[in-house]
């Protein structure tokens, strides 16, 4: 922890302040170098798989042979039970800490429509969730300068991820989302980062039908959230929030709660 000098309300105080952590972390896949992440060094197998997922490279932990991390937690190596095609051109998306995408979102192919699957949402559970994200971030109230992405079915948070880079929290959701066998019939995707293309594209591929953030959304992963089916929220805050697409998800009213309250 540094030495800090903290000035408030014409008082300086000197104290160590815990720094979140910022490294960087190559990727190899089938003993080839293809990229290297700015994150927090926390649950980086799952990143490098749920990176590859969301790329779609692998479709299912079948696809991987093994996964290790380096001692020194610089380098996640991956081995594939098939040959994979390095993407020739990274596309610089518009995360925090640069992250990159062999994915163009203007030229996005939509071919994974999610459907309607039973998921309805109050305001109420909406809140509720918001609560629980915020509850749940541990490392944030210890440094700051951190995002928090979760995967929940509606009524509680399954798992949580921590990372400097808004869209490395998605991958690494979708990484323990294979690495611990989870399958949820209800997937919801709440986040304290801006929802971009690339963070809407990996929501797709998540599978989540709902995406809730804290923040804004922006105009190409509204389109790509209209299109595909998901719901998408933003300015999420308690007791309010703004729904940009599909709201045939979100209750409207008391009869509607009970509607659904009744078919449970």
């Amino acid at each position: 922890m540094p030495n800090t000098i903290s000035y408030n309300d014409g008082q300086w105080v000197n104290q160590k302040k815990i720094v979140i952590t910022e490294q960087p972390v190559t990727l190899t896949v089938n003993n080839e170098s293809w990229l290297t992440f700015m994150c927090t060094p926390s649950d980086l197998e799952a990143l490098g798989v749920g990176f590859l997922y969301n790329e779609s490279v692998i479709h299912s932990l079948k696809d991987v042979a093994s996964v290790r991390v380096c001692p020194g937690g610089e380098n996640i190596d991956i081995w594939l039970n098939s040959p994979a095609r390095k993407p020739e051109n990274w596309i610089r998306t518009s995360g925090c800490s640069g992250g990159e995408t062999s994915i163009d979102g203007n030229r996005f192919s939509y071919g994974k429509i999610i459907p309607q699957n039973g998921v309805m949402l109050s305001p109420k559970q909406i809140d509720n969730l918001l609560d629980q994200l915020i509850n749940s971030q541990d490392l944030y109230r210890k440094s700051g300068g951190v995002h928090t992405s979760a995967l929940c079915d509606g009524e509680s948070i399954i798992i949580t991820a921590d990372d400097i880079g808004r869209h490395n929290t998605l991958d690494k959701l979708a990484g323990k989302i294979l690495l611990e066998k989870l399958n949820p019939a209800k997937r919801i995707i709440l986040t304290t980062g801006r929802i971009s293309s690339e963070m809407i594209q990996k929501v797709q591929q998540i599978g989540a039908s709902i995406a809730i953030s804290r923040t804004s959304p922006t105009s190409l992963s509204i389109k790509i959230a209209d299109i595909t089916g998901i719901t998408l929220i933003g300015y999420a805050r308690m007791r309010r929030f703004i729904v940009y697409t599909h709201p045939e998800r979100i209750l409207t009213s008391i009869t509607d709660e009970r509607v659904l309250n009744e078919a449970k």
